[in-house]
């Protein structure tokens, strides 16, 4: 299996837990026979290459250096996402079997990419907008809330990281139950709970006759 890590940030730039987390997981996945790429932001390391944990890192800057927001930072940032995860589809010769994007920043490049190549995307749930912005509802934070109902409609499944988030994931975008996975990253069996999830996405797309073109 070959998977694409999508995430906003990863070792050496760290902003919050996520990058650990996401260097966890793609170390783990190496372990169990994945091939992982993961794409991620850099200000000036840019480029591809295969860390000493197995994982091929794919770091790219924003065409656009100038902004007002985060919302726009990401916007532009997306088609560079885009365009490595494109190159590397074809340089592998369209063998990979589908992408994890981690937190919202990029569901616009997974959904676009998604519709061109039919490879399933899984959503893996961070935080929600609504808990960041304490519920505020100006353009800008119902923007980004828009990108998350996006990711929970065209993802083939939510992966969150407690009941208490399943249950704010169906509160806030009505998202059906059995739709969500749950995987406690402390929990026992936890990675084998995520190649299920990928496993289920990539046979499900598979049988609905998602060949690659």
């Amino acid at each position: 299996m070959r998977a694409i890590i999508f995430s906003w940030e990863y070792p050496p730039r760290v902003v919050g837990k996520l990058a650990h987390y996401v260097q966890r997981l793609a170390t783990k996945l190496v372990r169990r026979g994945v091939d992982v790429y993961v794409v991620t932001f850099h200000d000036y390391l840019t480029g591809c290459r295969k860390e000493q944990n197995g994982v091929i890192t794919c770091r790219v800057s924003n065409p656009v250096r100038t902004h007002i927001g985060v919302l726009t930072w990401v916007l532009t940032l997306n088609q560079e996402v885009e365009r490595v995860a494109a190159d590397t589809y074809y340089d592998s010769e369209k063998q990979i079997d589908l992408i994890d994007v981690q937190d919202w920043h990029f569901i616009p490049a997974a959904v676009t990419l998604k519709k061109a190549f039919n490879l399933p995307f899984v959503y893996s749930v961070d935080s929600l907008e609504e808990h960041r912005s304490h519920g505020a509802n100006s353009p800008f934070n119902l923007s980004i809330k828009s990108i998350e109902w996006l990711g929970t409609f065209e993802s083939h499944k939510v992966v969150v990281k407690s009941e208490w988030m399943k249950n704010e994931v169906i509160r806030l975008y009505n998202v059906p139950a059995n739709k969500i996975v749950v995987v406690e990253p402390e929990a026992e069996g936890w990675m084998d709970r995520i190649l299920e999830v990928y496993r289920d996405a990539v046979g499900s797309q598979l049988s609905a006759g998602g060949s690659q073109p």
